[in-house]
């Protein structure tokens, strides 16, 4: 993971109402997401998720996207988008996310009970999307095979500790101030 590591440590960081975050390719879509980074995310999610035997990769709208895209394409498992917005189909499940930023509503279709599924994401950061997310799908009856956050923010309140959901993570960092700090460079710890 030496270019998502690096990427991390000369990611512009920004301050917005007194909270310091730092804006990346992954996380944010800028600075430009340069393929080599992506290629190299990917296969690591490839290495490190249970894909065995996961019938749909599940991501959330919007970050989540281009790296399940990607997965998607090297896998030939088909992509499931939770989207942010309602399309009223046939067994439709809205779900109530709350996360260090905002409280907001997502929508999932095509899971049906019995999908395994794999869930992977950009950013683990207050768990809030994680924990609405796998909660709603346990609740369709769709099995958990795995879930994969690129990037996990440590040091902070997290909705999924002791919830026995534990997502697999590419990096762990935290933020010094102004400064990304890598804390596990193997991720998951």
């Amino acid at each position: 993971m030496d270019r998502l590591r690096e990427s991390l440590k000369s990611a512009p960081v920004v301050e917005k109402e007194g909270y310091h975050y730092f804006v990346h390719p992954i996380s944010d879509g800028v600075p430009m997401l340069r393929p080599e980074l992506l290629r190299e995310i990917v296969i690591g999610i490839i290495r490190k998720a249970d894909l065995d035997k996961v019938d749909k990769i599940v991501a959330p709208e919007a970050m989540g996207i281009h790296i399940s895209t990607a997965v998607s394409l090297m896998t030939d498992i088909p992509l499931v988008v939770v989207r942010k917005r309602s399309y009223g189909l046939e067994d439709e499940v809205s779900i109530a996310k709350s996360t260090g930023y905002a409280d907001s509503e997502m929508f999932i279709n095509d899971i049906r009970e019995g999908d395994r599924v794999v869930v992977l994401d950009d950013v683990l950061s207050t768990g809030g999307t994680l924990k609405a997310l796998l909660t709603a799908l346990e609740d369709i009856g769709a099995e958990l095979v795995d879930t994969v956050a690129v990037i996990k923010k440590v040091g902070g309140e997290n909705e999924l500790d002791g919830t026995g959901y534990e997502p697999k993570t590419l990096i762990n960092v935290e933020m010094d101030g102004s400064e990304v700090v890598i804390v596990d460079e193997d991720g998951d710890g």
